[in-house]
């Protein structure tokens, strides 16, 4: 039988299907090849013996929190208190992008924004949205709760960004503490940690929510590059095959920073990046 792990505590593996959940264990075989069943995996399993026989193929996986097969990373971002950090976003981007997990955009107090800071940020708001990104305002719940249909998310932002805030918007029954991340109920401070999937507006979502994974790893100077993703869109008109867009002659890309198509900010973050 085919079935998804949603849960995992010791060695424990609670595997769900279409109508019903088995607590599995994991064959000795796993270790021998060195692999570990993660949640989010899809596996076959021997229902009556209850015992994990396969893991099928990922489509990705992170370490922190330990999750495979993850579809959406909700990027929480705050506009103000804390303020907006353009390198910390553009970091969660391209680990988004280079992990194959597609990045959602929510900005968060907006409305603690002057008219002066609204006029400032709006265009970089817009920048996201013009090269691809899905973004929205914490405000805009309603569409926010559709994104999760069918989906397994985690969530990731800076400290004091608002994700349990937006969380406890999207279900009350959540009822969050501010400061708290974890989606569980009924847990205790000192309960052992688990990794866990939560149903949230028909989709799952990581418990507990966020990945801290911030450094490039596995990454290189060109998977960097390559994961600004408007920056493709003029590689082949820079002079040389393989531009790094800092130092070589006749860069579309550059050319793109200095005539204000591609936002100055997200350059600077990539040189940042690099170095």
């Amino acid at each position: 039988m085919q079935g998804k792990i949603i849960k995992l505590i010791s060695n424990d593996y609670t595997v769900q299907t279409s109508d019903k959940e088995y607590v599995c264990k994991a064959r000795g075989k796993f270790r021998n090849m060195g692999l570990s069943p993660l949640v989010g995996d899809e596996v076959i399993f021997d229902e009556g013996n209850k015992y994990i026989l396969e893991v099928l193929p990922r489509k990705n996986e992170l370490t922190r929190p330990a999750i495979a097969n993850v579809d959406m990373a909700i990027i929480i971002t705050s506009l103000k208190k804390p303020d907006f950090s353009s390198n910390l976003l553009d970091k969660f981007l391209v680990i988004c992008e280079y992990n194959r997990v597609k990045p959602v955009i929510i900005f968060t107090k907006y409305d603690l924004l002057d008219e002066k800071e609204i006029n400032l940020i709006k265009p970089v708001i817009d920048y996201y949205k013009k090269i691809g990104y899905e973004v929205y305002i914490n405000d805009d719940i309603e569409n926010i709760k559709k994104i999760f249909s069918g989906k397994v998310c985690v969530f990731t932002g800076q400290s004091g960004a608002g994700k349990s805030t937006l969380l406890n918007k999207i279900n009350p029954n959540l009822n969050l503490k501010t400061g708290e991340i974890s989606l569980a109920l009924n847990r205790g401070k000192h309960t052992t940690r688990h990794t866990e999937l939560i149903s949230l507006c028909n989709g799952l979502v990581a418990d507990t929510p966020g990945f801290s994974a911030l450094e490039f790893t596995g990454m290189d100077k060109s998977d960097i590059r390559d994961n600004f993703t408007e920056f493709n869109l003029y590689r082949d008109e820079c002079q040389f095959r393989d531009c790094f867009h800092i130092h070589e002659k006749n860069c579309k890309v550059k050319e793109k920073v200095q005539d204000g198509t591609i936002l100055q900010s997200r350059y600077d973050n990539y040189i940042n990046f690099l170095k």
